[in-house]
């Protein structure tokens, strides 16, 4: 091999240190600008950030104060964020925001869509107003949603309050007060993933949620997808006065926000209805589709099981214009229930009065306002009750008298056990029931009553008939038969039993019975 040459080894030595010196000065002009990336980077950061949140939410941005780093990443720290929909008028913004810190990396920072690692939102409050103006909304003419210039891979919103407003000026926002809030991205354009925990208003109590949001519908909120799983534990009914009870519920729900398909159950071991003072294990399933944005429910089917009975309701919860609060209209079916159960609803006396078999169908109506929910329920209705017995024994044993009299069986000692069977229509409003067309049939004889019935004063007032199988003469013997001979003929029914106008008062513990005279 030959040896080098003393000019070769001197050319080497100088092409190393010009490399070396070259590499040098690189390290120190890019450490510099890193270093000084705060005096002339920061200028360019912000005006870029906002102009990707305005594209983003298709809105006007304003911010109190922005401060960005770059040492030893990105990072930016601002306070009094506020975003305004671009054609809104009046009213407050889309979203306001105390304060926030964003972190992110140099290589998320360059990427398209940028990339922020993690977010920090303190005090968000969203604002939305239900249905945008007719060329703001989604649908088939709509503009199709740019692609997004920023993904939050994960945003923690602790506090945050959701609002929706009506456009209808009279009716009341929704409000959402969220106190745990957090979301992970599933990658440009898909939904984000979130756990969510918040305070229900009424009833109150806690909901534990999580499941899937978005993509961010700004033209049409209402819009926006929404899937996931629920839980709502120890909701206090108190709040609704006239019941109380701590339910629990559990569900899954999915659709967009002004239509979410639900279907769940829930449990309130202690329901109780205040007029009747019994408390009962009420259990329902439902299927609902609710309007996320307003809070209107429509119910399609809901079941309610308590004790051996079980009722079958259809129908919605829903706002009104100009009224405070909602009204809940129901069609309530109950094939074959328990009398016992559904009289503990509304009478105190335990065990209740009767027992047997019934069916019926109503309209349900209850009204908003500050009343009880029995002073404000309304019933319209029929029923019919088959096999029913009185669990009073006394008034039993003179009900199965009653029973073989118009049959004509003298002898008898009321030790027959006559069943019972009632049907008519009735409603209910005020407290106060009124059956028209009320039917009571027992062996030997139909009574027939319109009349009120107040379900707090447990008062009666009806008037009807009694129509027996036989004649009043041969209800009896001796003396009082010759006697009542001379009357028969005024009671006469086709010369044979009798029609008897009668009048029931008193109360439900006292009743007084007597005829209707001048009838």
């Amino acid at each position: 091999m030959r040896n080098q040459t003393p000019n070769s080894s001197v050319r080497g030595r100088k092409l190393w240190f010009g490399a070396l010196a070259g590499f040098t000065l690189l390290a120190v002009i890019c450490g510099t600008l890193v270093l000084t990336a705060g005096t002339w980077l920061t200028p360019i950061a912000k005006r870029e950030m906002l102009a990707a949140l305005k594209r983003q939410y298709r809105s006007e941005v304003e911010i109190g104060s922005l401060d960005i780093s770059f040492s030893p990443h990105p990072h930016a720290k601002g306070t009094g964020l506020v975003f305004r929909a671009v054609d809104q008028v009046g009213g407050p913004p889309l979203i306001t925001l105390r304060g926030f810190d964003a972190d992110t990396s140099w290589l998320g920072l360059l990427l398209a869509p940028h990339r922020i690692g993690k977010v920090r939102l303190d005090g968000l409050e969203i604002h939305i107003v239900r249905g945008g103006p007719p060329h703001e909304r989604g649908g088939p003419g709509s503009a199709k949603a740019a692609a997004p210039d920023l993904i939050f891979e994960q945003v923690v919103a602790d506090g945050t309050v959701l609002q929706i407003l009506p456009r209808d000026t009279g009716k009341q926002p929704l409000i959402f007060d969220i106190y745990r809030l957090s979301l992970t991205s599933g990658g440009a354009g898909l939904p984000m993933h979130y756990r969510a925990q918040l305070h229900n208003a009424r009833p109150p109590g806690t909901i534990d949620a999580n499941g899937d949001f978005g993509p961010w519908n700004a033209a049409d909120p209402g819009e926006t997808g929404v899937t996931g799983k629920y839980r709502f534990a120890k909701a206090d009914l108190s709040v609704f006065r006239g019941i109380s009870g701590q339910l629990s519920s559990d569900g899954e729900f999915h659709g967009k926000l002004d239509r979410i398909e639900v279907n769940g159950e829930t449990d309130t071991p202690d329901f109780e209805v205040s007029v009747g003072g019994h408390r009962m294990r009420l259990r329902t399933t439902f299927s609902a589709t609710v309007d996320g944005t307003n809070g209107d429910t429509l119910l399609h089917p809901v079941n309610a099981r308590f004790g051996r009975t079980t009722v079958v309701a259809q129908g919605g919860i829903i706002g009104q214009p100009g009224v405070r609060g909602k009204t809940v209209m129901l069609d309530a079916t109950l094939q074959d229930g328990d009398v016992a159960d559904v009289l503990r609803l509304g009478v105190k006396s335990e065990p209740p009065p009767m027992k047997g078999r019934i069916r019926f169908q109503a309209r349900i109506r209850i009204p908003p306002g500050p009343a009880d929910i029995p002073d404000r329920l309304e019933l319209k209705g029929q029923f019919a009750i088959a096999g029913g017995r009185f669990t009073n024994a006394d008034l039993e044993r003179k009900l199965s008298t009653v029973s073989e009299r118009t049959q004509g069986k003298t002898d008898g000692n009321g030790e027959s056990a006559a069943l019972s069977d009632f049907s008519g229509t009735f409603t209910l409003r005020g407290g106060l029931v009124t059956l028209a067309g009320f039917s009571f049939r027992i062996p030997g004889a139909t009574v027939r009553l319109d009349g009120t019935y107040g379900l707090k004063s447990e008062a009666l007032d009806f008037r009807g008939s009694v129509a027996t199988e036989v004649r009043l003469s041969q209800m009896t013997t001796g003396v009082k038969s010759v006697l009542l001979r001379a009357v028969d003929p005024l009671f006469s029914r086709n010369r044979k039993g009798a029609v008897i106008p009668i009048h029931i008062g008193g109360t439900r513990s006292n009743p007084s019975f007597g005829l209707r005279l001048g009838r």
